[in-house]
């Protein structure tokens, strides 16, 4: 079974976040398509897909291989190659896409400054150039938000010509993901009339439960904000008489643990959760 599919691999050296986002008529396109790995590189593999791609790919550039070299390895040895699409970034920044003669129509990629963006049964080359000229042009935002506006301006420009059903987005960075994990976003929508849009909203509440405001958006609690806490958690059921303890309860509670640092200092998120909660 051929997935039509677009996909844009890329990362943020600055950041160092590495990561992909893929939309296709697949169902749950993000088991296969997305692999990533914190200061290591990612890669997309596509069109009649080659699961082995993903890791293999990733123990390559564990090697410190270039995306071409890894590229021309994983493809030298595989008599499916024609009908194969790929796109890799590697380390240090460096890309390579690659699609197989035989892949569907319209089809092909586009590499630029630590990117590659690529499709196959695509409407036309469209959507591609939007995947590319979208991540250009929002330097400076996190990876996660800047592949995901490059596929939904892929899916405005065109997209799949078979239509919608599957998004992922998947983003690495050594100890950023939640308990200190390296997965940073693992988002996936596997059957849904408009993925994108699902995954839109997926990566809201992924931002709600597990962004990081910065430290000086952090508001400071003074005696009476400390008081205003203590009721609203009161009217919730967590009245135990230790402000923090209860805070951190609450917070557990509603999957917020992540944003709680005792009750001296409250994220801004946390206290619009509360009184809107409460």
């Amino acid at each position: 079974m051929t997935a039509s599919t677009f996909s844009i691999v890329a990362c943020d050296l600055e950041r160092r976040e590495w990561g992909i986002a893929v939309q296709s008529k697949f169902l749950a396109i993000g088991a296969v398509t997305p692999w990533a790995q914190a200061d290591v590189g990612a890669v997309a593999t596509q069109a009649w897909i080659q699961v082995s791609y993903g890791p293999e790919g990733l123990a390559l550039l564990r090697e410190d291989l270039s995306a071409d070299a890894v590229i021309e390895r994983l493809t030298r040895v595989d008599a499916g190659r024609e009908h194969r699409q790929l796109g890799v970034v590697d380390a240090r920044g460096r890309s390579a896409t690659y699609t197989g003669p035989a892949c569907v129509d319209w089809a092909g990629g586009r590499i630029g400054r630590y990117y590659a963006a690529q499709g196959n049964m695509l409407v036309s080359r469209a959507t591609v150039d939007a995947l590319a000229e979208t991540f250009e042009v929002s330097v400076g935002r996190p990876l996660a938000e800047r592949l995901l506006r490059a596929i939904a301006a892929g899916q405005l420009a065109g997209g799949d010509r078979r239509g919608q059903q599957a998004a992922a987005l998947y983003v690495a960075r050594r100890g950023a993901g939640y308990n200190a994990s390296d997965v940073m976003v693992d988002l996936r929508v596997d059957d849904h009339a408009e993925p994108v849009v699902e995954l839109e909203r997926l990566y809201d509440l992924h931002q709600l439960y597990f962004g990081k405001t910065p430290e000086e958006e952090w508001i400071s609690v003074d005696a009476g904000l400390a008081q205003e806490v203590r009721e609203r958690l009161a009217r919730l059921d967590y009245a135990t008489g230790d402000l923090a303890a209860d805070l951190g309860t609450w917070a557990g509670f509603e999957n917020l643990e992540e944003r709680v640092r005792g009750a001296d200092r409250i994220d801004p998120v946390v206290l619009d959760e509360l009184r809107c909660r409460s």
